[in-house]
């Protein structure tokens, strides 16, 4: 009698166009247009008319990026697409250190947005003061366990959360924007001052204007999940750029509608010494609103967490399974997700929870991402040439790739030129940091027995096995195909 074959542990392609769009929503609209609009405006000298002016700007290159990263995903439609299109493209060396680097960027960023979200949370007890570190830290390790407990639970919860907390932040930045738009209807003098002479202050130079540039564009960071999770998309191809096309749009114009109310309401001073712009406006306006802001910017910030945990997961999943990372990461639960990835993003986020410099903090993880970036373009032109006639199901248009390896070169490279910081070393010695773990542990494949007894611990302990992937690979011409049974039979 044959045994019942058990249902295979894959990562299952369940997300649709709308909870694609929600996803998008989800991770983009973060903590970003809470702490950015204070960073663009430092940086443009708090001049009104250049930070709304940047703030265009970044939609328009975030769309032009998108679009152009969009391809990776369509044309590998496999999680950790992109690292699995850097490792194509370059090699492992290359693919390694874009791994290398989001080690140790993601936990970082995961860190610092439970910090702001637990300040949000605490500050309405402490009206008047600064809220005691202990407590903050102590709540944001909170949070961050519970999103990983709610990741291990599976994707359907996942975007089921992701679709309520993303009604709630839409809600508060609707409200937001509307009042700002009645307040300038209204035509107080107060109101209108900023904007009658919005270019009149003084024009930065080009330095600080890139540097401007990074922290608007941290406000639109995280365009790229889609393909970051396109083996758990329904029909990627289409899915993706339609998906990018109506958030990044719907998502610049709330972006410019809250910074012109911020602006209608608070001075650029006034912006720049808060550290909660929409606490700081709420109380100029309806101070009994608080609360509700509180609960919108709390949902907003958290909904971006639990998006950034459930893709940066994948990402490391992935590279398991490529043999760069330990093979316990590429093992799945009764659930289907990749949970000890959840685990180790969510120890290191727990060690690095300590009090930093948020302009400082987008700033590094701003300019290490358009390093990235402009690498993936690069290397989109050179699969171009070198393998014309793989199949592109979404092919998007030359000049957008130029333009955003042409936007990433003036990021990347302006801030050394102009006005070289320590910032910038610091990234170079990180990045080359990596070197001391590349050759042994991956390039020559050291182990020892005692790293095989951790992983059998490990794998007893959460109660995970290896993915039953066997049936679905990545062809030779980069399409998503699957074993004919008789391969598929030798295998087994």
């Amino acid at each position: 009698m044959a045994l019942k074959r058990q249902k295979k542990k894959i990562l299952q392609r369940v997300i649709g166009y709308f909870h694609g769009t929600i996803f998008l929503f989800s991770i983009i609209i973060g903590a970003g247009i809470f702490i950015a609009p204070k960073g663009v405006l430092k940086y443009s000298s708090l001049n009104v008319g250049v930070s709304l002016s940047i703030w265009a700007a970044c939609a328009i290159v975030s769309m032009m990026a998108a679009l152009s990263h969009a391809e990776l995903g369509t044309t590998f439609p496999k999680s950790g697409a992109q690292y699995y299109f850097l490792k194509r493209s370059f090699g492992p060396f290359i693919a390694f250190f874009h791994l290398w680097i989001h080690l140790f960027s993601t936990p970082a960023g995961i860190a610092a947005r439970g910090l702001l979200l637990a300040g949000y949370i605490t500050q309405p007890f402490y009206p008047g003061c600064f809220v005691p570190e202990m407590p903050k830290k102590c709540l944001a390790l909170a949070i961050l366990w519970c999103l990983g407990i709610l990741n291990a639970r599976g994707v359907k919860e996942v975007t089921w959360f992701q679709t309520v907390s993303t009604v709630v932040k839409m809600t508060v930045l609707c409200f937001i924007s509307l009042t700002g738009i009645a307040l300038l209807v209204r035509g107080k003098k107060e109101n209108l001052a900023r904007f009658e002479n919005a270019f009149d202050a003084e024009v930065p130079e080009a330095s600080q204007i890139a540097e401007a540039f990074l922290q608007g564009l941290y406000s639109y960071a995280g365009w790229g999940v889609l393909v970051r999770i396109a083996g758990e998309l329904k029909n990627p191809s289409e899915n993706i750029p339609k998906c990018v096309i109506t958030a990044v749009t719907l998502v610049a114009l709330i972006y410019l509608l809250v910074n012109i109310s911020y602006l209608a309401v608070l001075t650029p001073k006034e912006i720049i010494s808060s550290d909660a712009v929409a606490v700081t406006w709420v109380d100029r306006v309806i101070p009994s609103m608080q609360w509700a802001i509180s609960i919108g910017v709390s949902s907003s910030i958290v909904s971006s967490l639990n998006c950034t945990l459930f893709s940066a997961s994948r990402l490391f999943f992935v590279a398991s399974q490529e043999g760069q990372m330990p093979w316990i990461l590429s093992t799945l639960s009764i659930h289907s997700c990749p949970v000890v990835a959840v685990i180790q993003i969510l120890i290191f986020a727990s060690i690095l929870i300590i009090p930093s410099d948020l302009i400082t903090l987008i700033n590094y993880v701003g300019y290490i991402n358009w390093i990235q970036l402009g690498l993936m373009m690069a290397g989109l032109v050179k699969l171009r040439i070198q393998e014309p006639n793989l199949p592109r199901p979404y092919k998007v248009h030359l000049l957008l790739v130029f333009g955003t390896l042409a936007m990433s070169l003036f990021l990347v490279l302006t801030p050394i030129i102009k006005s070289p910081q320590m910032h910038h070393i610091y990234v170079l010695v990180f990045t080359l940091s990596g070197l001391f773990f590349y050759f042994p542990f991956v390039h020559f494949n050291l182990g020892s027995t005692y790293f095989n007894k951790i992983t059998c611990f490990l794998q007893l302990l959460l109660n995970v096995s290896p993915a039953d992937d066997v049936n679905e690979y990545i062809s030779a011409k980069g399409t998503s195909q699957k074993i004919p049974p008789e391969t598929a039979t030798k295998k087994e």
